[in-house]
């Protein structure tokens, strides 16, 4: 079986690979770029971690008319990237519209020119409090778009084995298949040391201490 799975190089995502992996799959890794701000480093930890998975492919695509189109602050530098705030009220700013709708859409591509069985996206139960397009109803609504829009007999499903999960189990799953968190990235600011402050960079090290583990790479 083959699977194409939405690597950023970030912990979920990496996880999820090493899922696919365990779950029987050859792995066909599928890294974007779109101007976001890390995305020098995500690039390297994606490419560490297919080669940890000993991946078919990694086809590194350019979504650059995502930063063209803005609104979020991931890829506008006029806008700054918020501190994590606890309140969780309305759309993060790290928002970037419709981003999951554009990468599903060339992953399926990707998962029909190669003949691929399924493909495994990392959306999980933190992320869809905020982010309207990792919600269950989204994933649910693309796969029917995949089923319609290939050819007969194509067959590719849609995976999102954390989708109900939170950062800390999944980071406890990881750990069991010795994921090395070391390759991977997820500070949404910086490209050397991660920032800390970020809603990403504190939800990593907050499962990270509900794990009761170390985080290995390097903060402020």
């Amino acid at each position: 079986m083959k699977a194409v799975c939405l690597l950023s190089g970030g912990m979920d995502s990496s996880t999820l690979a090493y899922q696919a992996r365990h779950d029987g799959y050859d792995i066909l890794a599928l890294h974007f770029t779109y101007g976001q701000r890390t995305e020098e480093k995500e690039r390297e930890c994606a490419k560490r971690i297919a080669r940890h998975l000993n991946a078919l492919e990694f086809l590194d695509v350019d979504l650059g008319y995502l930063k063209m189109a803005g609104g979020s602050s991931l890829t506008d530098p006029a806008m700054k990237v918020q501190s994590h705030d606890e309140t969780g009220e309305g759309i993060p700013d790290t928002y970037v519209p419709f981003r999951n709708a554009n990468l599903l859409s060339v992953a399926t591509s990707f998962a029909e020119a190669r003949g691929a069985d399924a493909i495994f996206i990392g959306v999980q139960s933190s992320d869809y409090s905020g982010y309207p397009d990792c919600r269950p109803e989204f994933i649910d609504a693309f796969q029917k778009v995949i089923t319609l829009g290939t050819r007969p007999g194509a067959g590719i499903t849609l995976k999102t084995p954390f989708v109900a999960l939170n950062k800390t189990e999944i980071l406890k799953i990881g750990l069991a298949m010795k994921v090395p968190y070391e390759d991977t990235w997820s500070c949404y600011t910086d490209n050397e040391v991660a920032c800390r402050t970020c809603s990403s960079c504190h939800f990593r090290l907050e499962a990270f201490r509900q794990a009761g583990e170390q985080d290995p790479i390097p903060y402020r």
